[in-house]
């Protein structure tokens, strides 16, 4: 995302507020992703379908669960290869052969839909009860957003952001349009809407990769072949993706928390939706995380490792590794600093916000708790982020492995402790994860040089010379 990254800084130095509200906006937009998005549209459909069809309700209820469980389900599914692909992308465009890139994602995603279609379908039985057309709908709808989120991986590097705004705001506006206009079919429209409109999104998002990495070859798996297989990689997307969503499975899965909403899906409203509505909080930490954190960071660790291959000097090295924890530095205050204030106008704002949009105040106290969780979880972002570009996968496995165990042990405490204690959970395991990620950051920072330069494998000798 650095990438996109730079091409936004072009607007701040217009030198105006104008070029500086541009600027955090598109980043806001573009870092907080589909997720943000697909909440404003699947919410604005659900409440629209609701207020003006009599005895819509449960139509929608059936369709807004839905909806969650396919989101969570393939963002867990697809979690053991986003990174993977990411690394290898990565890899691809640093050695200049960005031909490879096209075929290898075309590969990535005739086996992600294989997978994805084949798990769907053995998921089926599951839903006896339900209409043909609405299991159907169910399959296409995850073997959709399955792909989206290999593709969406690294489309944002794509240096269009006007391109890539455009993308989502069709694609989620294709999702509202045709959800209303197939309303009156009932949980069966509202859901067919949902496919017509990601379908949309993900051919805009392939459209943009075939015009940016072209390529001769169309189909490729070099992604499978052993020294491009990083476990660690794989361990960390699945246990992130995991660690993210296993409170809200630990609450549906809970028949003292939740409840039988269609089929074999289950939902938790009063943990569910102040949840939800608390990560439209996330936009702001992301504007700053994608400008500061994927930039400025990006930018300075570039030179440091420029620096390090081309044999400039140990001193200027050093000087370099400063400037390098000067941005991280800056970049968690900025966080702070502006997702705090987001989170003080929220809180504040809070029971006029719920009534605004037809919520019971009681979702007030679990509202208040998840808005801050979100904050902290915009830093633990950073923080994993940091430790990618400087290649340290141990100890970000170790810390989505702690975030996913933390967030089901004390979500489960909470669960034994009452309504009152609701949410506890998942904020504490971010807090606990991101104070020791703050800790491991600066250990890899004090024994940064040393590492690079000691821990490298020896160079084989050149060929061809006496």
């Amino acid at each position: 995302m650095a990438g996109i990254g730079f091409e936004l800084r072009r607007l701040l130095r217009q030198d105006s507020y104008l070029g500086l509200l541009r600027a955090y906006s598109y980043a806001g937009i573009i870092g907080s992703g589909p997720w943000v998005l697909s909440i404003l549209a699947v919410m604005a459909l659900g409440m629209i379908s609701a207020s003006t069809r009599q005895g819509a309700s449960g139509h929608v209820t059936e369709f807004l669960v839905s909806v969650t469980w396919l989101v969570a389900a393939s963002l867990i599914f697809t979690g053991l290869v986003q990174l993977l692909f990411t690394r290898f992308v990565a890899d691809r465009l640093f050695e200049h052969h960005a031909e490879r890139v096209l075929p290898n994602l075309f590969g990535l995603l005739t086996l992600v839909t294989l997978a994805a279609g084949t798990l769907g379908l053995a998921a089926m039985p599951a839903f006896a009860g339900t209409g043909v057309v609405y299991r159907l709908e169910m399959v296409i709808a995850f073997v959709l957003l399955s792909n989206i989120w290999c593709v969406a991986v690294f489309v944002a590097g794509v240096k269009a952001y006007h391109q890539v705004l455009g993308a989502f705001a069709l694609g989620y506006g294709a999702t509202l349009g045709a959800g209303l206009l197939l309303r009156d079919l009932g949980l069966e429209g509202l859901l067919g809407g949902f496919v017509l409109g990601q379908g949309l999104l993900l051919y805009c998002l392939l459209f943009m990769v075939i015009r940016h990495y072209p390529s001769e070859r169309l189909w490729a798996f070099d992604l499978h072949r052993r020294g491009q297989r990083h476990l660690s990689l794989i361990l960390i997307g699945l246990s992130y993706n995991l660690g993210i969503w296993i409170d809200k499975l630990a609450f549906w899965f809970n028949p003292d928390t939740s409840e039988s909403i269609i089929g074999p899906l289950r939902a938790a409203p009063i943990h569910d939706l102040p949840l939800f509505l608390a990560y439209l909080s996330i936009v702001p930490g992301m504007a700053v995380f994608l400008m500061r954190m994927e930039t400025d960071f990006a930018e300075r660790c570039s030179a440091y490792y420029e620096a390090v291959r081309g044999g400039d000097t140990l001193d200027h090295i050093e000087l370099l590794r400063g400037q390098m924890i000067t941005s991280v530095r800056r970049g968690i205050y900025d966080i702070f600093k502006v997702q705090g204030i987001t989170i003080l106008a929220l809180l504040m704002a809070g029971p006029n916000l719920l009534d605004w949009l037809g919520f019971s105040v009681w979702y007030l106290p679990l509202f208040n708790i998840f808005l801050v969780a979100v904050g902290i979880q915009v830093l633990f972002m950073a923080i994993l982020n940091v430790l990618f570009y400087l290649d340290r996968l141990r100890p970000a496995l170790c810390l989505c492995l702690l975030f996913a165990g933390t967030n089901l042990g004390l979500t489960m405490v909470s669960q034994q402790l009452g309504p009152a204690f609701y949410g506890y959970g998942y904020a504490l395991s971010l807090l606990i994860t991101s104070l020791v990620g703050l800790a491991m950051l600066d250990r890899e920072f004090q024994r940064l040089t040393y590492q690079t330069f000691m821990l490298q494998p020896p160079c084989s000798p050149p060929q061809g010379r006496a």
